[in-house]
């Protein structure tokens, strides 16, 4: 990195802090704390709604998502779109109505103080280890490609979310999301245009399609039934649904942005732009992953992205087995080029299939490069799909573009991390600290709510330095939102739609369910998407049954 970067870097983040907390210092109250003294509006609420969910982890691991199985993964997003327009007609007229500060309070009006406890606490053990990750993530991969001290960027990314997010409460958060969301809208859009503007001046953009679809990166569509598909059209629209449902109407840091909204009809607006807006952003995002691809295609490729591993394999018994598979991605990288530099590439079906049995042999020597790393490194980190981005960044981007892309991914990390200990601290202030103990005045309860945002902070900020990178990050966040979600919004969709059933069947459905759902993952017996539907539909079988059973 040179100077230009880091001024961009610094500047840019000072920014995001300083007028997060010079708008929003003052609380006089736990409404102006927690809800922002609902000021925001539709166009505040969605960019703040985005912001949560589009943590550092989105803008790295899904562009290497996409370099390794192309644009499949965009039908994850397919049921969000009905989610909100469930949510906007059922769960906000309901929050809305009742004035609550946290999704959880509506649980005891419905049921009991129980099953708003349990359920609060379900929200607290997810969300407070998906907050770890959501700092641990860009921590781990800047540390390694960047040489930085990890342990110290874990604790300085930690504590100025903490700092900000201490002072200003829920209005920082949105005011500062804003902020966050141009700047990443700015740093990916500026991405796109260089690695179009530096593909061969021969190959023109569908070209580049053309050839990404030769290797079956563009296959955004797959039918397939199979249950063990991560990502499927059918998996989206139903596990995908249910995960929307749950994270967007139950989970306090979603419902906590929403919450904050002028009225009721500015809220819909925000999510509604959410819904709408969701799906061409991560379409965008591993459009870019793919194009990555092709570019190198014409550049040569590292055997590996984690320049980490590469160094460490080398100075291992594996070190001569890892350099000649080197050697020979280095012979086919020339090989690919005399096939694709023909000038009827695109028509010559030879070439195609000579290009294709190549590129086939390489990815091949890359699965073999990641064994070598497994059997003589296996504490480093062989999987490298959330490398490859911040890879292309730092060796190919221009100066001031590479600290801009640097500024969007911290700022990701910033923003949801942000988002998730400010709800951690709602919740625990409110279902749990208050609940319990309501003889405070409103300022102990603001000055509970920043003692609560700290020990939060402090607590994502160690789990992030004992964290272990698991497969490819986005896929981790979304595997601990599902061992928890279903159980959680079936409790919530017994509580708006099934009137009959009372506190104790939902209560011990709800622990029934969960501990099957955590069987069921651990026995790897389908895909982390179909936990959704099967913790939701669970808890509300069985507390139909229970319920019943009570009855007779």
């Amino acid at each position: 990195m040179e100077l230009t970067d880091w001024a961009v870097l610094s500047l840019t983040l000072t920014f995001i802090i300083v007028y997060g907390v010079w708008k929003n210092n003052a609380h006089k109250n736990i409404r102006d704390y927690i809800r922002g003294g609902n000021k925001a509006s539709w166009f505040t609420v969605g960019l703040s709604v985005m912001a949560t969910q589009a943590s550092a982890i989105t803008f790295l691991s899904t562009p290497g998502q996409a370099f390794n199985d192309g644009m499949g993964f965009v039908q994850f997003y397919f049921g969000l779109p009905f989610a909100m327009v469930i949510i906007c007609l059922f769960f906000l007229p309901v929050y809305h109505k009742l004035k609550v500060y946290t999704a959880y309070e509506f649980l005891e009006k419905r049921f009991d103080l129980k099953t708003r406890t349990l359920t609060a606490i379900l929200f607290l053990i997810q969300r407070g280890l998906a907050a770890g990750i959501t700092i641990y993530a860009p921590a781990i991969i800047l540390s390694v490609v960047l040489g930085w001290n990890l342990k110290l960027l874990v604790v300085v990314i930690g504590f100025l979310v903490v700092f900000y997010t201490l002072v200003g409460g829920t209005q920082a958060v949105n005011i500062t999301q804003k902020q966050q969301m141009f700047i990443i809208f700015s740093g990916m859009i500026a991405a796109f245009i260089f690695i179009v503007k530096v593909l061969p001046e021969t190959l023109s953009f569908p070209n580049a399609l053309r050839l990404a679809g030769l290797n079956d990166k563009m296959n955004v569509l797959d039918f397939s039934v199979d249950p063990n598909n991560r990502y499927t059209f059918w998996s989206g629209i139903t596990g995908g649904l249910f995960l929307a449902l749950s994270y967007f109407g139950t989970d306090q840091s979603q419902v906590q942005r929403y919450l904050s909204g002028k009225s009721l009809a500015e809220s819909q607006r925000g999510l509604i732009m959410n819904g709408f807006l969701k799906i061409p952003m991560q379409f965008f995002i591993l459009l870019i992953g793919v194009l990555v691809f092709v570019f190198f295609q014409f550049e040569k490729p590292p055997l590996h992205f984690n320049p980490y591993a590469v160094e460490k394999i080398k100075s291992t018994p594996g070190g001569n087995k890892f350099e000649a598979l080197e050697i020979a991605n280095d012979i086919i990288y020339q090989e690919k080029q005399k096939q694709l530099q023909k000038e009827d590439f695109f028509s010559n079906t030879g070439s195609q299939a000579k290009y294709l049995q190549l590129e086939k042999q390489a990815q091949r020597n890359r699965t073999e490069a990641k064994k070598i790393i497994e059997a003589n490194q296996p504490q480093v980190e062989s999987n490298d799909k959330d490398y490859v981005f911040i890879y292309f960044i730092l060796n190919y981007l221009p100066q001031g573009l590479i600290g801009l892309l640097l500024a969007v991914i911290l700022s990701a990390a910033m923003s949801s991390a942000a988002s998730e200990i400010n709800a951690l601290s709602a919740t625990t202030v409110v279902d749990l600290y208050k609940r319990f103990n309501g003889t405070g005045d409103e300022k102990h309860y603001v000055w509970t709510g920043k003692v609560f945002t700290l020990f939060w902070g402090i607590i994502a900020i160690a789990f992030a330095l004992v964290g272990n990178l698991f497969e490819n990050l986005i896929q981790l966040v979304n595997i601990i939102g599902s061992l928890f979600y279903g159980t959680i919004l079936g409790i919530f969709l017994i509580a708006i739609f099934i009137k009959t059933i009372r506190a104790n069947p939902v209560f011990y459905a709800a622990i029934l369910s969960e501990i099957i759902v955590l069987i069921v993952h651990s026995q790897e017996w389908v895909s982390f998407l179909w936990l959704n539907v099967i913790g939701a539909v669970l808890t509300v079988l069985t507390a139909v049954m229970i319920q019943l059973i009570f009855k007779k």
